[in-house]
């Protein structure tokens, strides 16, 4: 048989689109032509293909004239995840392995030159698609990625570490006794980490509890948190325990995190069902936070799915890669859009945010005299416009603390009760609205709202009195509802509200 047809997946945002990876062998001047909008690493695949097959003691048939087409012709392809594909293709197609038992099965993975199996990124991403399309196929992949697929429930996983043992599973009908089983090839068992995730302990943190207590309701409520105070406050600290206040990460979520983080290559099997934490530096570009490149990647807030993302030193980041968070903010997503392709990648993160009151840092400080002119803190302020703060619920001065209290001051609450608080207010929201306080929308706010009269009065005259925007004001009246789910309260009172107005201060100069 000169044709044959072996079954791939690509990657395409969290999309894994299929591919027909068909090879065509005829006489005529030897050759090897790839085609199909193949990337450059998917071109040398050629070399890789050439060398496994001859070192792993197969046959290339070097005299024929070799055509790899990659369907469609038109969704582009990278990486050297079609290695395995395209070697199996030339197999099936010179006879030396039967191109009929190929149907049912799809596979995925970069050959060195010697024959074994390389990890692909986005293995996770390709099981996770077919199930969502219910396809019912066997995946054929590396180590490493074999133990990430087969994390999804229902996926026939099979793990192979070198081209001969793929090849075994293929061989034509033969009077010859079978090949002795080896290691190289297992189907994976649908397992998961059963160890809980581990988080840092607020404990550590001493003091500052009334900034815990914002922690609290963004928890409960999944609001986003900007975090004002001079250097040394706690401000980092208090930000990177803030994961483990919130609720336990379903399987679907689990599996979307680590889908995400699969296919930017950073799948940790050590951190399954724990909540990212992202931290990127301030001297991140936009396309760093939000994705981009060719082929389109995720960026820093596709990472933080289902997770947090901590920018410290808001100000420091540059403008243009603050003003890209604003549309992720409020829809939970993030799309792509180039000229030659469209990738959508999921955003849903809890947007924890830290800076200093001014560049020198100690403005209102009672420790140090701040130094900075009234023209140096409005322009240092100023680089965050009013549109962003406009979409951060939480509004929280945290001050730094004197020698004596920090020595003498007793631990703090732990992670663990302010967590029990925290999931039983968010359990609350969910029973009656089937989601977070901070997710609704529209006419879902008035329906749930649930304002007394007196609360009514007192929102309507500090959203006059502080010329707040129509976002603003639906945002305290969500941080109402979570103040009020905390105290086990079906309706909204004033004391709520007027705690919520609290948390909604702008930033102010000398």
């Amino acid at each position: 048989m000169s044709l044959s047809l072996v079954h791939s997946r690509a990657l395409v945002g969290l999309q894994a689109p299929a591919v027909t990876v068909e090879v065509h062998m005829a006489n005529g001047l030897p050759s090897f032509t790839l085609v199909g909008l193949a990337d450059v690493e998917v071109k040398e695949a050629r070399e890789r293909v050439r060398s496994a097959l001859q070192n792993s003691g197969l046959d290339f048939p070097h005299n024929q004239r070799i055509t790899v087409n990659l369907a469609p012709a038109d969704l582009p392809k990278d990486s050297g995840r079609l290695d395995l594909p395209i070697a199996l293709g030339i197999l099936a197609a010179s006879g030396q392995i039967d191109a009929s038992k190929l149907s049912g099965h799809e596979f995925a993975g970069e050959l060195s030159l010697s024959g074994e199996l390389r990890p692909v990124r986005g293995a996770l991403a390709m099981s996770l698609v077919l199930r969502q399309q219910k396809v019912r196929t066997r995946l054929v992949l590396p180590p490493g990625s074999a133990e990430e697929a087969a994390l999804v429930p229902d996926a026939e996983v099979f793990r192979a570490r070198h081209l001969l043992d793929v090849v075994q599973q293929f061989l034509p009908p033969s009077n010859e006794p079978p090949p002795e089983p080896s290691d190289g090839w297992a189907r994976m068992a649908a397992s998961t980490p059963t160890a809980p995730p581990r988080y840092a302990d607020l404990a550590d943190v001493k003091g500052q509890a009334g900034v815990k207590r914002v922690l609290e309701i963004a928890a409960a409520g999944g609001h986003s948190l900007l975090m004002l105070g001079p250097p040394g406050s706690g401000k980092s600290m208090l930000a990177q325990r803030f994961a483990g206040l919130l609720p336990p990460m379903s399987t679907e979520q689990a599996l979307e995190s680590a889908a995400v983080a699969s296919l930017a290559g950073r799948f940790d099997w050590t951190r399954w069902a724990q909540r990212p934490t992202g931290q990127p530096h301030h001297s991140a570009s936009a396309v760093a936070l939000v994705g981009g490149g060719s082929p389109p990647r995720p960026g820093e807030i596709s990472l933080a799915h289902h997770g947090v993302l901590f920018l410290d030193e808001l100000p420091e980041f540059p403008r243009a890669a603050l003003e890209a968070l604003r549309e992720p903010l409020e829809t939970g997503s993030i799309t792509i859009a180039r000229a030659a392709r469209r990738a959508e990648f999921p955003a849903r993160f809890q947007f924890i945010a830290a800076m200093n009151p001014c560049p020198c840092g100690y403005l209102g400080s009672v420790t140090r005299s701040c130094r900075c002119t009234p023209d140096q803190v409005s322009r240092y302020q100023g680089k965050l416009s009013g549109p962003l703060l406009d979409r951060i619920d939480l509004h929280i001065e945290v001050p730094s603390l004197s020698a004596h209290e920090l020595l003498n001051a007793p631990p703090g609450e732990s992670t663990e009760q302010i967590a029990a608080r925290s999931l039983a207010a968010r359990e609350r929201a969910m029973a009656r609205q089937n989601c977070a306080n901070a997710e609704l929308q529209g006419q879902a706010i008035d329906a749930q709202a649930r304002l007394e009269d007196s609360a009514t009065v007192l929102l309507q005259r500090a959203a006059d009195k502080l010329g707040w925007s129509g976002r603003s004001t639906h945002r305290s009246l969500k941080v109402a509802r979570t103040i009020a789910d905390l105290a086990g309260s079906d309706t909204i009172a004033a004391d709520h509200v007027a705690e919520a107005v609290q948390y909604r201060r702008l930033l102010k100069g000398p």
